[in-house]
């Protein structure tokens, strides 16, 4: 079911056992809270987050009687499938006891997740919800919301302007109302872009790595724009990436494996530095050359046009240099 069937269905009464996955961290966090404080066990609860699972000990807390008559609620989060057999034991057991609840948020891909909700059907005693990436609409609500809980004086239009700065990353835009609630005052667009950092660098990240994956682009490049991007800005951190690549494309045909340290004199992270090796090695030589004659042409092009012509030309240079690959 979806986030405004199980918002009814918490009316009636809450499920004993419930999967939670999707597009929205924020979300799958704020039901696990509510369940939380719902149960009043987060002096009781047991948490399995990660690499902390384990089956057989969160079989054993929903199989004992609690302690002190109160509520015996699991908790796990993690990337990684939990197994039919082990699930249905679990969302069993946690039909066997009227204080026994087990939540499970699945951070993993939203597509695998499916496999999972035979274990979590309403004849069975338990609920699957999928979130999605909220709206501009959905997001200022929820937001709201949190304003509201916290007395945080802020308007409809601050809080569009906050999503915005952070790429509508719900969780990061719930954390900035925290810190700006400290202030005491009403708070402004103009208090958000002195207060708070901008994930546009992320975000361009992302940009020219779905750039060089051929993935579409229009979109990701309005946002960044909206948020408050220049289009010199944006060349110049194209260029950085393509140099970047064509960096590792080089070393990699001289010495058949990557090594980011000797490249770029510092190491990366060891999943960036995969992923930079095979954006690198998806690119032929001559492509490369191409792209940097015509990023050369663009910046001349950019830099000479007016200022209301400037946008335009990021676009076209961006489409035609992913035509390049």
């Amino acid at each position: 079911m979806y986030q405004r069937e199980f918002d009814q269905k918490l009316k009636q009464s809450f499920p004993k056992a419930v999967l939670l996955y999707g597009e929205n961290d924020y979300l799958v966090d704020y039901y696990i809270d509510t369940y939380i404080k719902k149960t009043d066990a987060k002096e009781s609860m047991l948490s399995l987050y990660h690499d902390e699972w384990d089956f057989e000990q969160a079989k054993s807390f929903l199989s004992q009687s609690s302690l002190f008559g109160g509520t015996n609620l699991v908790v796990v989060k993690r990337e990684k499938k939990i197994p039919k057999k082990e699930l249905d034991i679990l969302v069993e057991l946690a039909n066997k006891n009227e204080d026994n609840y087990f939540i499970y948020g699945y951070s993993g891909a939203a597509k695998d997740a499916r496999s999972m909700q035979a274990s979590f059907t309403d004849k069975k005693g338990g609920v699957w919800v999928r979130f999605f990436e909220p709206n501009v609409r959905d997001g200022v609500a929820i937001l709201q919301q949190k304003a509201q809980q916290i007395k945080l004086d802020i308007d409809h239009y601050a809080l569009q302007h906050l999503m915005l700065v952070l790429n509508n990353n719900l969780a990061l835009c719930a954390n900035e109302l925290d810190k700006l609630a400290i202030l005491g005052t009403k708070v402004t667009g103009k208090d958000i872009d002195r207060l708070v950092y901008s994930t546009a660098p992320l975000v361009t990240e992302q940009l020219l790595i779905d750039l060089f994956n051929k993935k579409p682009i229009i979109s990701t490049i309005t946002k960044l724009l909206e948020t408050g991007e220049d289009e010199a800005a944006l060349l110049r951190a194209t260029q950085y990436f393509v140099n970047q690549i064509f960096l590792f494309h080089a070393y990699i045909k001289l010495n058949g494996h990557v090594d980011s340290a000797a490249i770029l004199g510092y190491k990366l992270p060891k999943q960036i530095e995969e992923q930079k090796a095979q954006l690198a090695l998806k690119v032929k030589s001559a492509s490369l050359l191409k792209i940097y004659e015509h990023l050369l042409e663009s910046e001349l092009a950019i830099k000479k046009a007016p200022n209301t012509q400037k946008e335009v030309l990021l676009y076209s240079m961006l489409i035609k240099l992913q035509g390049y690959l």
